[in-house]
């Protein structure tokens, strides 16, 4: 049973941790605004995954640069889009919307009846957490536009992850990192400038980063290649529920019961995906 669930747990800690720290990079918005804190938080997760993956010990085939390479660019990109979308609205608004790219990854992957029983109850979660007639009045559009963005990239990442991870391991993380920092670094410091090298604020931007892209990152390589597409990404349905409950301890923001009730719909679907999985489908060879 543990070694069925294992990847599961993994999964788990990597939500709490990226919507913890969402909460927490709010706070420096104002003064690094979202592509500095993005990029600082790729370069320091960058560092610390390679650390600890050491990429150089394996040798690397055209395939895998391939893969991680896309998978790098979708990481960067996604980081991106994302802090500019809790920039203009919510961060549980933000996190359902984004929300479309893993449920869109399951829906081409799911093949029997139950994955699309798990993942219609996801859906109807989703879409009461979502204020639609909130979103049409006081949402500001382009945010909205971001986090659909962010989703995409996520849905791509999902995609390239479990490939990347397939062929060439959990290093591929660490080589992903780089690649996004390398493309995002250059765009924080045109935004912002000397702030962004404030020695007062690195500290901060470390813990951001440890949080939000070093352990999760990590985590998710690890757990990508051992779950089926569809488990995965019905499993991130729970990342609202996460989001909330940061937003309620750190920003003090109250949900009503109809929340509440949404978030009872995701929680019955991932329990049932889980408690539903088969062994994985196996990656396809790639020609």
């Amino acid at each position: 049973m543990f070694k069925r669930s294992w990847p599961v747990v993994l999964i788990f800690i990597s939500m709490i941790s990226v919507q913890g720290s969402a909460s927490m990079a709010k706070y420096l918005f104002p003064v690094l605004g979202p592509e500095g804190m993005t990029a600082w938080r790729l370069f320091f997760s960058a560092i610390m995954l390679v650390i600890i993956f050491k990429p150089w010990q394996k040798p690397m085939t055209k395939l895998a640069l391939k893969y991680i390479l896309l998978y790098g660019i979708a990481m960067g990109c996604m980081n991106l889009c994302f802090y500019n979308a809790i920039a203009r609205i919510p961060l549980g608004i933000a996190v359902a919307i984004e929300l479309t790219g893993p449920i869109m990854v399951a829906m081409c992957s799911s093949r029997r009846l139950t994955d699309f029983i798990w993942l219609a109850i996801a859906v109807i979660g989703l879409v009461m957490l979502l204020p639609i007639d909130q979103a049409t009045n006081n949402i500001d559009p382009i945010g909205i536009l971001l986090a659909f963005g962010a989703g995409s990239c996520w849905a791509c990442y999902i995609v390239f992850g479990r490939k990347a991870g397939a062929i060439h391991g959990s290093s591929s993380v660490a080589i992903g990192s780089v690649i996004a920092s390398f493309l995002l670094f250059p765009i924080g410091v045109w935004q912002c400038g000397s702030v962004m090298f404030s020695v007062e604020l690195l500290p901060l931007v470390f813990v951001v980063a440890l949080l939000a892209s070093a352990i999760p990152y990590g985590l998710d390589m690890i757990a990508l290649p051992k779950l089926p597409a569809q488990t995965f990404s019905t499993l991130m349905s729970l990342s609202p529920v996460f989001a909330a409950f940061s937003g309620l301890i750190v920003l003090h923001e109250q949900l009503s019961h109809y929340q509440w009730l949404a978030i009872v719909f995701i929680i019955v679907s991932s329990i049932g995906t889980v408690l539903t999985m088969n062994r994985p489908t196996k990656l396809k060879s790639i020609k």
